[in-house]
This record gives C-alpha cells, structure tokens and sequence, in this order.
C-alpha cells in the first residue's frame, strides 16, 4: 500500500508531520496540532498506523556523543557470477550494528551502505576484516563524511 493509495486529509499529514519531529507527541499535543478532540485524534492516529504508514517510533542518538565520530558511505560491488551469495550477504549486513542502512542500487556498485564507526582505524579494521570477507563482495569503495549537512528521516508528506 502506497501513500497516494491511501486517503490523507490534511488532517492526517498535520498528524504524521508532527509525528516525525515529535516521535513523543502526547494525544493532548496531537489534537491540538491537528484541531481536533483527543478521541477523535486518538482514532485518526490508531488508523495512521493501522494503515502501515508510521512504522513505529525510535530515540535519535547522537553518534559523536556516544563515541561513534566517523560516519562513512561505503560502495560495493559483488563478483560477478555470485547471485546465489546475494541473500547470504544480505543476512549478514542485516547483523551488522556497525551498519545504519544498507541499499540495493543501480550504477557502477551493487549496494551503497552507511556505517558509523569510532574512528577511521575501526572504519579500516570493518572493511579490510569483515566486509571485505563477506561471501560474493569483490570490491569495496568508502567515502568519509567530514561534516553533517542534512540528516532527518522526516518525508515529505505534500
């Protein structure tokens, strides 16, 4: 089910915007942003998730607070001939905490992977001891990131 699948109001995305900066909004709060009475906002939030559009809510930490300094975009490329190792891989990278998202993509790399790491010797020590080892993986590219311009996981919702 898709978003432009599913009858939003403006009143559902006030309630879904308000969500994805305020995670801990109170229904109080809620009825209040969306004008609405806490029963009535209290069912058209149930209903929100209900449909699958809040898949649930989480605490954001601060990476370089609790020592994690080195976020690292990371490509890589599978052998070629590997397609029974895909799913393998897949499993792995999934247990990693090391790795905050991992996606399949299209271009010159097969996946694209954004890690956090304590410094750029625990960075080298993931890639050449654990993702360089990893079944079918044929290439590894990094990319450091040096300053955070944008990070949110707040979509669009217009």
């Amino acid at each position: 089910m898709k978003l432009h699948d599913i009858e939003l109001d403006r009143i559902d995305r006030r309630i879904l915007d308000h969500l994805q900066v305020h995670g801990r909004a109170t229904n109080l709060e809620l009825s209040e942003v969306a004008n609405l009475s806490p029963a009535q906002c209290m069912r058209r939030h149930r209903r929100l998730e209900e449909l699958g559009l809040v898949n649930g809510y989480a605490a954001h930490l601060n990476a370089r607070h609790i020592g994690l300094g080195v976020i690292a975009f990371i490509h890589v490329t599978m052998a070629r001939g590997h397609v029974d190792e895909l799913p393998k891989f897949q499993d792995l990278i999934a247990d990693l905490k090391q790795i905050l998202e991992c996606y399949s993509v299209t271009g010159d790399f097969d996946y694209v992977l954004k890690v956090v790491a304590r410094d750029l010797e625990s960075l080298s020590q993931f890639l050449m001891h654990t993702l360089m080892h990893m079944p079918g993986v044929s290439a590894v590219r990094s990319s450091v990131c040096l300053n955070e311009i944008k990070c949110t996981t707040a979509l669009p919702l217009e």
